[in-house]
């Protein structure tokens, strides 16, 4: 008699994040159907979509329709060319979450020497806070558009949204990530809306995606706009919410397979609006005879003289919707950046004080918000090798990694792309330097 060999059922992969630096060791499974898959899917989709609302903010809405305005569709490659950038850099920061099951701060304090450390939290403290001006200022600024709220009360009501949202999420992460997403969609109904009441001239729109700049001024929103579309605070973000998603999934492989679907819809649409924003303001402003806005007020009160009531509404409510949700994320990423790098954790009223405190003493002094945006942009620029570089510092080294190390030729692109930015933002302090002495 044949005895058949007894059967083995290998351990699953809980997915439970490791405690020290090694990575998960995953057990090979047999692909699910298709319907297994999809169902398997839809709980690991959200963390790239939360980190999309913060490339969809006010600080997007200020340099990509003063862009439009000021210089047409000159632009549109550079917000282009900046999505893909943040399409690479966010999956690069969800597969260092995957992978160990912690994020980026926690790593740099575990990988890196103490004083660098410390200098790398103190330039992402500095990147939380001119987040956090872009949002409570452009929020405030939807607000007074809409209701005729002033400034500061309005950037108080949106520093209490965000607080809000907060609270959300330290006791449902997961209603706080469908919460986000819901707003999101919001942002997306709204400016599609807008877009819907302009016709952009097909023709016009591809020669924008014919690299060039014109002058100083083209410049300086050049790296606004980079600066608003890669966005150094959700490279922290990202990786802190990746692990609840290999949770979710029960395995690494799983769960950065639903990362790349998240990235394409969530970060898709982020470049989608993005483009949108800069059509649209080149479409109605950018023209003979029309005098092009300064601030958002004044694009505001364009698209309803030019454009109708119906698109300067929903350009304002989708400008309020970013604010307050994108005011949350970045207000939850200051708490990522605090804890990962110094291990110390503050009330939440706390981390909101220190980031919103100086957005609104910019509004009680009455100063130019647009003018608070923009240079909140620049900053956040200049903040992005900061972030990125530790991202592929780690993301290399495959006793961290393990099976997902990332290869070296992403590596090496990803490296140029650093490059680029740094050797962007060091021409413009050289040109605005230079042409401030002459």
């Amino acid at each position: 008699m044949t005895v058949a060999p007894p059967h083995v059922t290998p351990a699953p992969d809980v997915g439970t994040p490791s405690t020290d630096a090694s990575p998960a060791i995953e057990t090979t499974r047999p692909p699910a159907p298709a319907p297994g898959r999809i169902r398997r899917l839809l709980p690991l989709l959200g963390p790239a979509v939360v980190a999309a609302t913060a490339y969809v903010d006010p600080g997007n809405f200020a340099t990509n329709t003063l862009a439009g305005a000021s210089h047409g569709t000159l632009l549109l490659w550079v917000v282009v060319t900046a999505n893909l950038m943040a399409v690479l850099v966010q999956y690069l920061s969800a597969k260092l979450g995957v992978a160990t099951g912690r994020n980026l701060p926690q790593l740099c304090r575990e990988h890196y020497p103490r004083p660098l450390t410390r200098t790398l939290w103190v330039q992402a403290e500095a990147v939380a806070i001119a987040t956090d001006l872009a949002e409570v200022v452009g929020g405030a600024i939807a607000l007074n558009l809409l209701f005729g709220v002033p400034l500061l009360p309005g950037g108080i009501a949106v520093g209490v949204v965000a607080w809000a949202l907060l609270a959300v999420h330290q006791r449902r992460p997961r209603r706080f990530e469908l919460l986000v997403v819901a707003l999101f969609v919001g942002v997306v109904v709204c400016l599609l809306t807008t877009l819907g009441q302009t016709s952009p001239d097909p023709a016009l729109v591809a020669g924008g995606l014919v690299p060039g700049l014109d002058g100083t001024g083209s410049l300086v929103l050049a790296t606004g706009i980079l600066g608003a579309t890669v966005m150094p605070h959700v490279i922290y973000l990202h990786s802190d919410l990746t692990p609840t998603a290999r949770r979710r999934a029960g395995g690494t492989r799983a769960a950065l397979r639903g990362q790349r679907v998240d990235l394409a819809v969530g970060m898709g649409a982020a470049g989608v609006l993005n483009a949108v924003m800069l059509v649209v303001a080149a479409t109605v402003f950018f023209r003979p005879g029309i005098e092009p806005p300064e601030d958002l007020e004044g694009v505001h009160a364009g698209l309803g003289t030019l454009a109708g009531p119906l698109a300067a509404g929903a350009f304002a409510v989708a400008l309020l919707l970013s604010g307050l949700v994108s005011s949350g994320v970045g207000t939850y990423a200051g708490q990522v950046i605090m804890e990962g790098f110094l291990r110390r954790r503050v009330p939440l009223w706390v981390r909101r004080a220190v980031t919103l405190g100086p957005a609104l003493l910019l509004l009680g002094l009455g100063t130019d918000p647009t003018l608070v945006l923009l240079i909140s942009q620049v900053v956040l620029s200049f903040g992005i090798p900061f972030a990125l570089v530790p991202v592929l510092d780690l993301g290399r080294r495959r006793a961290l990694m393990g099976a997902l190390t990332t290869r070296p030729a992403v590596t090496a692109v990803a490296g140029v792309l650093a490059v680029v930015v740094i050797g962007v933002n060091a021409h413009l302090v050289v040109t605005v330097l230079v042409s401030g002495l002459s």
